[in-house]
């Protein structure tokens, strides 16, 4: 018999799901990892999609013509949606090769009765009522939040990207402390052995990475960037992944890249600032620090789990515009304090923020959860 892990994914995007899938492939030679996409079940079932553009128009309608939600978002967030999946994913679950079942992310509940059941995500949908900065138009439905409940009530294990969702599990939806393990997460882009094109952190290059302008923060850095100007004239800023309207000097917008030329803009940055008002996790603070870069970011969502004050970088409030330029200033003061931030934050995540280790843990836990997989395994 050949025993299978049903690996389940909405789409080959984010990233992460490819790196997921190759972890438990590598941890678990003996069972084959089967992709099930949600989104290619769903592609050819146009009659279970018009009924589905009715009941996001009838659960959100007034939102999105409000321009308060998107549909994209809405879409996969309608209990009629969410019920059609938990049929198929029943269908396909039924062959006996399967030994358990793993879900990325909270969208759906992909889990079936005699499966046990593993999802890893980054996000709930209560933990944007943790923030500060609190965004009610980002909660979804009453309905919907009843049934994202049963997504984790349903789960034999949930791994988690961060203590911040780990929090919301707990606190917010109830689960047992013991049934909730933080993961952390892997970098999308590599980081190669050429050495770093900034001058020894002396190039004063400031650089943003983000696609969501308004949410990652960008209007408070360009702010924050004019006081920089005051004390360092030469500093300059680059803002990759989005294009606004920004009027001011030493600024180079460059637009979405691929991510392989992503990776000539972290090399010729002297740090990374990323002052996010809400983020579930925050892959782009991993790569930078994968290219030793100091981060200057916001106390929110994951980033206080990697990005430690006075170690490898620092932290401000959201909308603390003062403070962000003060911080910016304190490392273009000093590069040997950034080449030491730097060295730190690649070092933390060489030992906690790297597929290969995520996989372990994840090991580790499902080993425990199924004594069935041990003896499989032995």
């Amino acid at each position: 018999m050949a025993h299978k892990i049903a690996f389940i994914q909405k789409g080959s995007v984010p990233l992460a799901s490819a790196h997921v899938a190759g972890a438990l492939q590598v941890n678990f030679p003996e069972f084959e990892v089967k992709i099930i996409d949600i989104k290619e079940l769903l592609a050819h079932r146009e009659k279970m999609a018009l009924i589905n553009v009715l009941h996001t128009v009838q659960e959100y309608g007034p939102e999105i013509l409000a321009g308060k939600k998107q549909v994209k978002e809405c879409y996969f967030r309608t209990p009629y949606l969410f019920h059609q999946i938990k049929r198929l994913m029943a269908n396909k679950l039924a062959d006996p090769d399967y030994v358990f079942s793993f879900q990325m992310q909270s969208l759906y509940d992909a889990s079936a009765n005699r499966l046990p059941h593993f999802i890893y995500t980054d996000h709930t949908n209560l933990a944007n009522l943790l923030y500060a900065v609190q965004d009610h138009n980002r909660l979804f439905s009453p309905s919907w939040l009843q049934l994202e409940r049963t997504i984790y009530q349903n789960a034999s294990h949930i791994f988690t990207r961060s203590r911040h969702v780990t929090g919301s599990l707990v606190e917010q939806y109830g689960c047992p402390p013991d049934k909730v393990t933080c993961v952390f997460a892997g970098s999308n882009v590599q980081a190669d052995a050429e050495p770093l094109d900034n001058d020894e952190y002396g190039n004063k290059n400031i650089l943003f990475v983000g696609v969501d302008w308004e949410r990652k923060g960008g209007p408070e850095l360009v702010h924050a960037f004019r006081q920089v100007l005051q004390a360092h004239p030469d500093a300059r800023l680059t803002i990759v992944g989005c294009t606004p309207q920004v009027d001011v000097p030493n600024c180079e917008v460059v637009g979405r890249l691929p991510l392989a030329e992503l990776k000539a803009y972290y090399r010729r940055a002297s740090m990374f600032c990323l002052p996010t008002k809400l983020e579930p996790f925050g892959i782009v603070f991993i790569e930078a620090f994968s290219y030793k870069l100091p981060v200057v970011a916001t106390r929110v969502g994951a980033i206080p789990d990697f990005v430690i004050p006075g170690e490898n970088g620092y932290l401000v409030e959201p909308g603390d515009i003062n403070c962000l330029a003060q911080r910016l200033i304190q490392l273009l003061d000093d590069p040997a304090k950034c080449r030491t931030f730097g060295e730190h934050g690649c070092r933390l995540v060489r030992e906690n923020y790297n597929w290969e280790a995520v996989g372990r843990r994840m090991k580790e836990q499902i080993t425990a959860t199924l004594p069935i997989t041990s003896q499989l395994l032995a």
